[in-house]
C-alpha cells in the first residue's frame, strides 16, 4: 500500500480558487502548510480570496486566468513553476453550467459550459502532467466533475454531457498515469448540491457567448430549482474539502461525497445491463438531486 499524501511544503495550483470548492481547497491546502498558486476568471474575487490566505500566513500567489484558453492554462503553469519550482497538487475545479431541455438550450450554451467544463480540464491536465511527471515526486490531480456526471437527469444535457467527459476523461487518465508507472495519481470528484456559486455562474459568461433570446420556461424552471437545491445543500464547500484531501491522502479516485447517491448511480447500471430504457434519476429519492 502507498505511503500517504504529504502535503506540508508542497505546491498546490487551484482553478476556479476565488469563491464555492475552490477556495475551499485554498483554505484547507493553507492550514496543511502548503504554497498555493491560484486562479480564477473573476481578478477582483481572486485578489481578495489570495490576500485573505496571505493575511492568515499563507505563501499564495493568485494568476488571473480563463480556463478556456489554452494559452492562459499554459502561462499559469509556467507563473506556478516559476514562482515554486514544483507543482503536487492539480485543481482542475473551475466550472460553470446551464439548464433547460436539450433542444431548447444555444450554440452558446454548449460553448460555454464546454470551454470551461472540459476544455478548462483538458488545458490543466495537458499543461501540468509532464512537469508534474518529469519531477518524479509523488503528485495528484483532482478534476472536479459531479454526480451528473454519472446520471443524467432531465433539463440539465449541456451540464450532464460535459461533467461526464470529465469523469471519461479522469478514468482515461487514471489508466494512462498507471500504464507509464508514474509517480502522480489522480481523483474525480462528484459532489450533489452543496452552497457553491455554480447557481450563478452566469455572472462570469463572456459577453460573446451570452444568449440574445430570454431564457425559456424550461431554462427559468432548472434555473429555479438549482438555486433551491444549492441554497438546501447539507454539506458545504469545507465539508467537501475536507473529504477531498482524506481522498487524495488514502490514493482514492472516486470522490463521492454524497454516498447516498450511489443508488441512483447503480440504477442507471442497471437500465445500461438490462437493457431497460432510463430511469428518472431523480425519481427513486426525491431528497437526492444530482449537481454540484
Amino acid at each position: 500500500m502507498p505511503d500517504p499524501f504529504q502535503f506540508d511544503g508542497r505546491v498546490a495550483v487551484i482553478t476556479g480558487a476565488a469563491s464555492g470548492f475552490g477556495r475551499a481547497f485554498a483554505h484547507k491546502a493553507a492550514t496543511l502548510g502548503m504554497k498555493l498558486v491560484l486562479a480564477d476568471v473573476d481578478k477582483n474575487l481572486l485578489d481578495e480570496t489570495v490576500a485573505a490566505l496571505r493575511a492568515a500566513g499563507a505563501e499564495a500567489i493568485g494568476v488571473p486566468t480563463d480556463v478556456r484558453d489554452a494559452t492562459q492554462v499554459d502561462a499559469l503553469a509556467k507563473a506556478a513553476l516559476d514562482t515554486w519550482g514544483k507543482v503536487h497538487l492539480l485543481f482542475n475545479n473551475a466550472g460553470v453550467g446551464t439548464g433547460g431541455f436539450v433542444w431548447e438550450s444555444s450554440a452558446k450554451d454548449w460553448e460555454w459550459v464546454f470551454s470551461v467544463n472540459v476544455m478548462g480540464v483538458a488545458n490543466g491536465v495537458r499543461a501540468f502532467t509532464p512537469a508534474m511527471l518529469a519531477q518524479g515526486e509523488p503528485a495528484h490531480i483532482v478534476n472536479t466533475a459531479s454526480v451528473a456526471g454519472l446520471l443524467s437527469p432531465p433539463a440539465m444535457a449541456v451540464y450532464n454531457a460535459s461533467k461526464h467527459a470529465v469523469v471519461s476523461l479522469t478514468e482515461t487518465l487514471y489508466h494512462d498515469l498507471k500504464s507509464v508507472g508514474a509517480s502522480v495519481g489522480c481523483s474525480v470528484l462528484c459532489p450533489a448540491f452543496v452552497p457553491t456559486g455554480i447557481a450563478n455562474a452566469e455572472r462570469s459568461r463572456p459577453d460573446d457567448l451570452r444568449n440574445d433570446a430570454p431564457p425559456t420556461r424550461s431554462q427559468q424552471a432548472a434555473d429555479l430549482q438549482i438555486q433551491r437545491a444549492v441554497r438546501s445543500g447539507r454539506l458545504t464547500p469545507e465539508d467537501v474539502a475536507e473529504q477531498t484531501f482524506d481522498a487524495i491522502r488514502e490514493g482514492r479516485f472516486y470522490i463521492l461525497t454524497h454516498p447516498q447517491i450511489l443508488a441512483s448511480v447503480k440504477l442507471r447500471h442497471e437500465d445500461i445491463e438490462t437493457l431497460r430504457n432510463p430511469t428518472d434519476p431523480l425519481s427513486l429519492k426525491p431528497e437526492v438531486k444530482p449537481a454540484s
